[in-house]
Order: C-alpha cells, then structure tokens, then sequence
C-alpha cells in the first residue's frame, strides 16, 4: 500500500552534492569556505553555557538580528534569520506567491532548488533563458508575466556577477511585484544590493553564513527586506516552526559577524586562489566562465563534463557535475586552499597527460 500524498510521489527532491564516505577525498563540490570560522566565532562556541540548552532559543533572536543589521546597516527589524537560506528562500514561496497564480520567474541556468520549492508548493514558474554566454537580461525577466521574479547575484551555478547598478534599474522597473535576491555568494563579488531595501519596499535580499562566514554546518540563513515584507516570511515561519535557529547557533553567528577583519582576509584569499585557478585552468585546455562566487565554472576543449568528474573523483577530487543540456559540458569546481587546488591541478595534469 502506498501511504504517500500524491504531492510526495510526484515532487522530484533537489539533488544535494554528494558527500562520499568510501575515502578521503578533496572536497571541492558544495562550495564551502576552505578556511576555519573566526576565531571569535569558535570562542563563543567553545565558552556558550550550554545548561541552557534545556530552554528553547530567543524567538525574536535579538542578539543576533542586532548584529546583522550592524553589519547591513539597516536596523533590526528589517532582518530575518532562519534555518539556513534553503529555509528563507522556500518560506518566500508560500509568502509571496499564490498557488495556481501567476507564479516566479527566474533563469533557466539557476540555483536548482527554486523549481522544486515551486512545484513543493503549488507555484507555477517560468524559466527565462540565460544569453550564450551565460549572462543574465533582466529586461527578459522584467518581461516575464510572474507574481515575483528570484535573481542569483551572483549566480549559481555559472558564477557570474550582475553590478549593483544593473541590480537598482531591475528593481525599480519591478515596483509592483516582489523581487527576491538570493545573495549566498556576495561575500566574493562586494556588491551587495542589502543597502536597497531601505528604497524598495519590493526587494527582499536573502543571505547565509554557509559562505563567506565558514558556518556551513551551522545551517543558518538571513532575509534583509522591509516590513511588509518580514511579515509575510514571519507568518509562513510560524505556521511550520517558530525555533528554526537554536540557542547556540545564534551566539555563534552573532559571534562571526563581529569579526569581520578576519572574514576580509579569508575572502581575500579565495578571491586571489579563485584567479590563480582560473589561470591554470585556461592553460590545461579548459574554458572558464567569469566568476565572481567562491567557485569556477569550467569546461574542457577536448573532455566531456561527466568525463572529467569521473576522472577526478577516480583520483580523490571532488567537483560538480549537472546532468543538464545546456551545461552538461561544465563542471563547477569550489575554490579550495592552495594545497586542495594543486591537488586538483594534479589530477587534472595526470589524465591530461599535461
């Protein structure tokens, strides 16, 4: 007997990057930080009075909704945090848009949970080609006929960058509908449009510290908008779960945010290897997109996409690889330390024959 809903049986999941067990790999696949939290970061971790675990966290999350607003000079109530940016970002769904209505719209070569938080939740969606190149027209998206449009700045997985000036005109030419940044990636890029949303009622940035902050297994995740629209993203929350962010979760970003000397030396490091790699890339043979994210997006001239994944990982290299038409050529590779990029440079020369 199947006891599953319809919704469950039909719902094709989203595909997280696989974390193999079978061997100590190069993990160079899910785009985490290659470099440690901040030390203030793990003090609050390694000195929080965990007795208090027994309570259940602040739920206006004061403290760290504070040091948020600090640092995107806006003021606390215009941040929301959550159970990591996955849970932001789908909250968005049934926040904004209506099932059945006039559904989102966003790019074709995109973050792929979007069309499955679609179909999760009823919201039809339409998908608008990205250029050859891979670059985005907003002025094609600004023309979809859509409740709300969802941007990725920069985007996943090519890793291109929109400027923040290109960002503003979209916005603007959106007034009437609610316009969602997902900026996971923006530590790397420094164009942040957070400081908008003090001019648009219509724009919601969202954010995580899986990225730029090193926290990935913290698993939290932050919305910078107005009112009208934290309200929404407030009301879906606490129809599911009211505690989405735990007790030491909270020190420990609020913690990380107030570093942020050490968090420009760490992006700056993966900035200076993410332009190093790209060169060497270029001179194995391969084509590598402009990136403006913590990783490269890359094919070879000669080598398939699947075929260069399954050497790698054959040789203790993990990267990325989509099974989809127009990038099936690619592979998105994270930007590691030296050491984890040599060893990829290594692999690569070894089934080259560079």
């Amino acid at each position: 007997m199947d006891f599953l809903s319809r919704r469950a049986r039909a719902i094709v999941p989203y595909v997280a990057g696989e974390q193999p067990g079978d061997r100590r790999y190069v993990k160079l696949n899910t785009n985490e930080n290659p470099y440690p939290p901040s030390p203030r970061a793990l003090a609050a971790y390694q000195n929080y009075d965990f007795s208090s675990l027994k309570l259940y966290p602040p739920l206006a999350m004061g403290e760290l909704r504070a040091a948020i607003a600090a640092a995107e000079g806006v003021e606390p109530e215009n941040i929301f945090c959550g159970n990591g940016s996955d849970e932001v970002l789908a909250l968005c769904f049934p926040a904004f848009f209506d099932e059945g209505g006039a559904g989102a719209a966003f790019a074709d070569v995109t973050y792929s949970f979007y069309p499955v938080f679609c179909s999760f939740f009823g919201v039809p969606f339409t998908e608008v080609p990205l250029e050859e190149d891979f670059t985005q027209d907003l002025s094609k998206l600004t023309a979809a006929k859509a409740q709300g449009l969802l941007v990725a700045n920069p985007n996943a997985p090519t890793g291109i960058g929109i400027p923040l000036a290109e960002i503003e005109r979209f916005v603007a030419a959106n007034a009437g509908r609610v316009v969602i940044l997902d900026e996971a990636y923006m530590p790397f890029f420094g164009q942040s449009a957070a400081p908008l949303t003090k001019k648009y009622e219509n724009l919601l940035v969202v954010k995580t510290f899986s990225k730029g902050y090193s926290l990935a297994g913290m698993r939290c995740g932050y919305a910078v908008g107005s009112r009208a629209l934290l309200a929404g993203l407030e009301r879906c929350r606490d129809s599911f779960n009211s505690y989405p962010v735990d007790r030491v979760c909270q020190a420990v970003c609020a913690a990380a945010v107030a570093d942020a000397a050490y968090y420009a030396d760490t992006t700056a490091r993966v900035v200076s290897e993410r332009a190093r790699l790209t060169r060497a890339l270029e001179g194995l043979g391969f084509t590598v997109l402009p990136s403006c994210a913590n990783f490269l997006f890359a094919k070879h001239a000669a080598r398939g996409g699947q075929e260069i994944y399954a050497a790698l990982r054959a040789r203790g290299v993990l990267v990325r690889h989509f099974q989809k038409p127009r990038i099936a050529a690619y592979n998105r590779i994270t930007v590691g330390t030296p050491a984890e990029n040599d060893a990829l440079l290594a692999a690569l020369r070894d089934f080259l024959g560079a």
